[in-house]
């Protein structure tokens, strides 16, 4: 933290000397000089008076790092329900203005990008919302039904809506000139299956194949098998990715997401458990999130309740994350699923 040499450089901007910046202060020249020096701190209480009087933040009165405040915008994400616009729009500039300087940057665009999805997640929690109220005033009201499935991520069942084929497109173009690009291909076959283009699909995981020798390949293998209607293609595919890699916690993890689109509900269960089992900290916790879903359809309150106290207990000793969003939001939950229990 530079607190000195940003005052310095603030009042040097204002054109305007140590004793003048004092007396605005009420403290002496002295004390001024010494901050500026880096002999000493400003006191805390005159934190708010120096920055109202420069017209900047307290926190830019610390001058960070631009690390330092890509880091804290991170946290931000990860911990605030609500973003503040103001900050908001302090963050964009900032990220803006090092993406303009630094041409190579990637992650300060990518932070953009997750900063616009955050507000986008915020906006469609509140149209989900008034949605909701429009249908207990009138459950006949076709667009409040319109608006409440787009808000909460429900399927579109026109094709004009739900098609992906300009993303497609994108990553078409994108894996011509990063052939090599696994999680491009990744990306490409979950639409290509979405939109049931699986001739496409297998041409594109065999390419997958040369770019990735992981079981990536095989899972998608089996994926599209499985929705083009060639069930037991599938199933012998998927068997042989666990023999070959049974080490592989992700492999479970995506091994329990087949069994639960089956709607085998208790397999797809065993398969996360173990994923969790043979996952090494620090842990994700996809699995108990899993869990916590299939828990809550099957009607099974008390074991969706103990797969967020799971959660937040992988997420307070592998990541020492205590307070903010990423624990509220476990407490939330709990809450609710114990009032509905109750309820039913």
């Amino acid at each position: 933290m530079e607190i000195g040499n940003q005052i310095r450089s603030l009042r040097q901007q204002r054109g305007i000397t140590q004793e003048t910046l004092a007396e605005k202060l009420g403290v002496s020249p002295q004390a001024v000089s010494k901050w500026e020096r880096d002999a000493a701190m400003p006191d805390i209480q005159l934190l708010p008076a120096i920055s109202a009087y420069f017209g900047v933040t307290i926190d830019e009165l610390f001058a960070l790092s631009d690390d330092t405040r890509m880091e804290r915008i991170q946290n931000m994400l990860w911990n605030e329900r609500v973003l503040d616009p103001a900050t908001v729009e302090r963050e964009r500039e900032f990220l803006l203005e090092k993406g303009r300087r630094e041409p190579e940057n990637a992650t300060a665009y990518a932070l953009l990008a997750e900063v616009e999805n955050q507000l986008a997640a915020e906006h469609r929690a509140k149209a989900e919302e008034y949605a909701k109220e429009a249908l207990s005033r009138d459950p006949m009201d076709p667009d409040a039904h319109s608006e409440l499935v787009s808000a909460m991520g429900g399927r579109c069942p026109d094709w004009c809506a739900a098609n992906h084929h300009k993303l497609i497109d994108w990553y078409k173009e994108f894996l011509e000139e990063h052939p090599d690009n696994r999680r491009g291909y990744l990306w490409l076959l979950d639409q290509l299956i979405d939109d049931q283009r699986f001739e496409e699909a297998e041409e594109y995981c065999g390419r997958l194949a040369q770019a990735d020798h992981t079981f990536r390949t095989p899972l998608y293998r089996g994926l599209i098998a499985w929705y083009a209607g060639r069930r037991e293609e599938a199933m012998a595919v998927w068997e042989q990715m666990q023999r070959d890699f049974p080490d592989e916690w992700c492999v479970w993890l995506s091994m329990g997401d087949v069994m639960v689109k089956m709607g085998r509900y208790e397999q797809g269960k065993a398969y996360y458990r173990k994923a969790l089992d043979i996952q090494q900290p620090p842990r994700y916790t996809d699995g108990t999130t899993s869990i916590a879903h299939v828990c809550e359809i099957l009607g099974d309150w008390d074991g969706a309740i103990a797969a967020h106290e799971e959660e937040l207990n992988i997420i307070a000793t592998d990541w020492n994350c205590t307070s903010g969003e990423t624990v509220d939001q476990h407490h939330r939950e709990i809450a609710r699923l114990r009032a509905k229990k109750e309820q039913s």
